[in-house]
């Protein structure tokens, strides 16, 4: 039986300061399965109330222009966290790293986007992070392992990992 070959990894990122270690993992492995990155956040929707106080006060042209605005904002931020990684880490390394990263941005429950996303991009391996914001286990990435047809690599967060 052939090893399983690694394509494409679905890498989790909630954009916090603490994600470093997890991309620097996510990059590390794309490098030696020469794999595809889908750099992925979810935003959660708002709930009930807030639609509803939304939906009463504005018009609904002004509240999709806001939300597209808004993604249109988190991919920007995404890219630019992905130009000063490159930036910072990979520009002084003796040969040209060259990575393929695809930014994406969905709103739905995190455990269920993420599965969603793998399954979606015919992802090989998913790499996000074992702590949350917080510096707690993360109870998504506890719930994705679970879901997940797929291996996952829950990457340490903590200072010693940095």
């Amino acid at each position: 039986m052939a090893l399983p070959k690694i394509k494409t990894i679905l890498y989790t990122t909630s954009l916090g300061k603490h994600t470093r270690p997890v991309f620097r993992q996510a990059v590390n492995l794309a490098q030696q399965f020469d794999a595809h990155i889908i750099m992925l956040h979810v935003i959660e929707p708002i709930g009930e109330l807030g639609q509803a106080l939304i939906q009463n006060y504005l018009p609904q042209d002004l509240v999709k222009k806001i939300h597209d605005e808004g993604i249109d904002e988190v991919k920007a931020s995404m890219q630019k966290r992905v130009e000063v990684f490159c930036e910072e880490e990979l520009g002084s390394l003796d040969k040209t790293v060259t990575l393929d990263i695809e930014q994406r941005v969905v709103e739905g429950n995190y455990t269920d986007s993420i599965l969603a996303q793998a399954k979606l991009s015919n992802a090989d391996m998913i790499v996000m992070g074992s702590e949350n914001t917080f510096g707690h286990h993360s109870q998504t990435t506890r719930q994705v392992i679970k879901g997940a047809k797929i291996p996952v690599v829950a990457v340490p967060t903590g200072k010693a990992f940095d």
